[in-house]
């Protein structure tokens, strides 16, 4: 006795994905513009065979008129599954497969109540649970590879920080810690922040060493405006190694914070 395949409806899916079912059919279809070319004609252009993974049908609207849906199969599931990344991708997948083990269950009951279950069938239920669950493990890796492909790139860019404009880099960078945070009123408490590992790590006062510094040009005369602009960033900048210290910290707050340039 051959056994009907299990399939969902391209509904059900747009339900599981929290979208419009137009969105699934446009997906699998294309746009009426055809500036998007669906899955389906895809697969029909490289002789894939499309009811291994989507059938067509209807089903009756609330006007009780037919409109077009598909019948997804497992594999269709599992193929649409990695066309969406992310937590939307993360849930479907969960969804759809808890989906289809009720069904199997369903399946498996109306053979046998469940306490009468052959060895056999209740082997194949154990490795259908670990085959489910090993699914969704897959799905979070590989979301988590994609997160650290994403950190890695971010750190390329932040390492290339360049060291003949660090002010002006710095800057952009802080300014953007404090958007993480916000807004732009988080831009002090950051760059406190940036002094405070600076001194903490070469063992420097830059509030000391900046009133020197107004003492000394005050004394050379240079007028009251200018001294009140100055800043730490005029004390760092006196020091080589102060500066490289000052770049290395804040590439280290811009990965801390997810930041690139």
């Amino acid at each position: 006795m051959k056994q009907i395949e299990q399939t969902i409806t391209t509904l059900e899916v747009a339900e599981m994905m929290e979208t419009e079912h137009y969105k699934i059919l446009e997906k699998l279809e294309g746009t009426k513009d055809k500036k998007t070319k669906g899955i389906i004609p895809t697969m029909c252009a490289h002789e894939i065979v499309v009811a291994d993974y989507f059938k067509e049908s209807t089903y009756q609207d609330a006007q009780d008129k037919p409109r077009k849906c598909y019948l997804v199969t497992k594999i269709g599931c599992d193929f649409l599954a990695n066309k969406f990344t992310g937590e939307k991708g993360i849930l479907f997948t969960a969804k759809y497969v808890k989906r289809f083990r009720d069904m199997e269950q369903i399946i498996v009951n109306k053979i046998l109540p469940v306490q009468e279950l052959s060895p056999e069938l209740q082997l194949f239920k154990s490795i259908f649970d670990q085959v489910a669950k090993q699914e969704l493990e897959n799905k979070q890796i590989k979301q988590d590879v994609q997160e650290v492909r994403h950190n890695v790139e971010d750190i390329r860019e932040i390492v290339a920080l360049n060291p003949n404009d660090w002010r002006k880099d710095s800057s952009a960078l802080i300014n953007k810690m404090a958007l993480t945070c916000g807004g732009y009123e988080h831009i002090r408490v950051i760059r406190e922040e940036s002094y405070k590992l600076l001194e903490q790590r070469f063992g420097v006062a830059l509030g000391i060493r900046l009133t020197n510094k107004k003492k000394t040009m005050s004394l050379n005369g240079v007028c009251k405006s200018r001294l009140d602009k100055l800043n730490q960033l005029d004390v760092i900048a006196e020091d080589k190694k102060l500066i490289e210290g000052y770049i290395a910290i804040i590439k280290e707050m811009a990965v801390k914070y997810k930041i690139s340039l």
